[in-house]
């Protein structure tokens, strides 16, 4: 039988699968040649993606399974998306404005065009289809995008700096506050109305998407958190909530993620059972 850590009480039934729900996480983290360090042992320098252990090992923690997802033509995402229970989209490289209808800003950093159109049909097919998805930090900024938002293109530029939304700081260190809606999904999975968090960000929601609703802010506004009220689970977090999931709060996400990945994955499984 499974086990989840601090099971939501909304879940009653996921405990009765016999094995644990499948979940896939993108990677928008490149590593080009001129970027990496070769050694004579090592293979010729060529173009890798990149993905912090601390992502598969929070969905491992909360019971699920991880499996990392490389960037694959659009046209197969249907087919990827059939062998999963849900999605979880990690942080990386700013979107490139084109995607929501802007030109560049002077400060807008590196970006990855292929995995943005990879990323984008990811979620709006796993969205259409009600599949659980969770966005940390640009994986949020894609939950918007895909759903029709834009971006703030650069916080100092757009909001000052009040708050330092890029820390020097380990990412297990929290250095800012967030204020989260009483009564919205992320309050009820995280606890209090206020919780402190970290932060790795230059670019943020402005215009939110479709049917989205913002949860969390920072002290200076910055939108950190928003959810789908029309999806059993769709919710992004700006921090890097990965990094501090060893903390109550962040496990409580993950938990309630991974309920829901097992409650959507359910009725296969109990035909595949039957």
């Amino acid at each position: 039988m499974r086990r989840f850590d601090r099971l939501p009480s909304y879940a009653p039934d996921v405990v009765q699968l016999t094995r644990p729900p499948l979940i896939g996480v993108s990677t928008s983290e490149m590593r080009i040649p001129e970027r990496t360090r070769s050694l004579a042992e090592s293979e010729p320098p060529m173009r890798e993606l990149a993905l912090g252990m601390s992502y598969p090992l929070s969905i491992e923690r909360a019971g699920a399974l991880p499996v990392v997802l490389a960037p694959v033509d659009p046209v197969h995402v249907d087919a990827l998306l059939d062998r999963l229970d849900g999605l979880m989209l990690s942080g990386g490289p700013d979107i490139h404005p084109s995607a929501y209808g802007e030109d560049e800003h002077p400060a807008l950093g590196p970006t990855e065009r292929d995995l943005d159109l990879f990323e984008l049909a990811l979620v709006r097919a796993a969205d259409a289809r009600g599949m659980p998805v969770l966005g940390v930090c640009r994986g949020l900024q894609i939950l918007n995008v895909a759903r029709g938002g834009s971006l703030i293109q650069d916080l100092p530029d757009a909001v000052g700096e009040q708050v330092n939304h890029r820390q020097e700081e380990a990412g297990r260190v929290p250095t800012h506050a967030v204020m989260l809606e009483s009564g919205a999904r992320l309050q009820g999975v995280m606890g209090r109305t206020e919780r402190r968090v970290n932060s790795f960000h230059h670019q943020a929601v402005k215009r939110l998407g479709h049917h989205l609703n913002a949860v969390a802010f920072a002290p200076d506004g910055v939108i950190e958190g928003i959810e789908a009220p029309d999806r059993d689970f769709f919710l992004g977090v700006q921090w890097h909530a990965e990094s501090l999931a060893e903390r109550e709060d962040q496990a409580g996400l993950f938990a309630a993620f991974v309920a829901a990945a097992a409650r959507y994955g359910a009725p296969e499984r109990q035909a595949e059972a039957a």
